[in-house]
């Protein structure tokens, strides 16, 4: 494949380093205390979950692919929807079960775990398309939450009216991205095993 062993601070991995930037600033925001906190956290967290579209694409595309990408934009992806999945269980326990983010952080665990093993043994685990799906559905999930709570900001109330169904939307969206999330782990194990 064109491009592996490239060199590692390519275009696609400067973004996957800018993921975590930005993650620390999503969880900056929400905990600033600003009227506007959700808001520019949901921005932070949409730009961020971008950047991970972005940078595959650009990897694939250009070729350059790397060791250090296929091992970091997985572990970026992680500690981005495990920053906006504990966010929002601290914030609203109502939208966000703790035994779903318990099951969300085992499945990452295990993966990782998985992939450091394997690392180890100079293989590398790259993420397959369960994985991804699963990655999808948890943005789609986080997404709409954070702008859920956004929309009680100032200013922001023109959002509302989007969340008049919100009590069908969250269970389902919690249980596509439950669903997704063990069979996605398992799949990945038992591939990997």
């Amino acid at each position: 494949m064109p491009g592996v062993g490239s060199r590692v601070m390519n275009l696609p991995n400067k973004l996957t380093l800018a993921r975590l930037g930005l993650t620390v600033l999503f969880v900056i925001a929400v905990y600033s205390g600003a009227s506007f906190a959700f808001t520019v956290a949901a921005v932070l967290f949409g730009l961020a979950s971008f950047t991970d579209y972005l940078d595959g694409w650009i990897a694939r595309k250009r070729g350059l692919v790397t060791a250090f990408g296929q091992l970091m934009d997985p572990l970026a992806d992680k500690v981005l929807m495990t920053a906006a999945f504990i966010v929002l269980l601290d914030k609203d326990h109502g939208t966000m079960p703790a035994w779903l983010v318990i099951i969300v952080l085992a499945r990452e665990f295990l993966v990782t775990g998985l992939r450091l093993v394997a690392s180890s043994r100079g293989a590398i685990l790259a993420a397959d398309w369960l994985g991804k799906q699963k990655t999808i559905w948890q943005i789609i999930t986080a997404c709409y939450l954070l702008v859920f709570h956004a929309s009680s900001d100032p200013g922001m109330d023109w959002v509302s009216p989007i969340f008049m169904g919100r009590t069908m939307v969250i269970p389902v969206l919690l249980g596509i991205t439950l669903f997704i999330t063990v069979w996605s782990g398992a799949a990945y194990v038992w591939k990997n095993r």
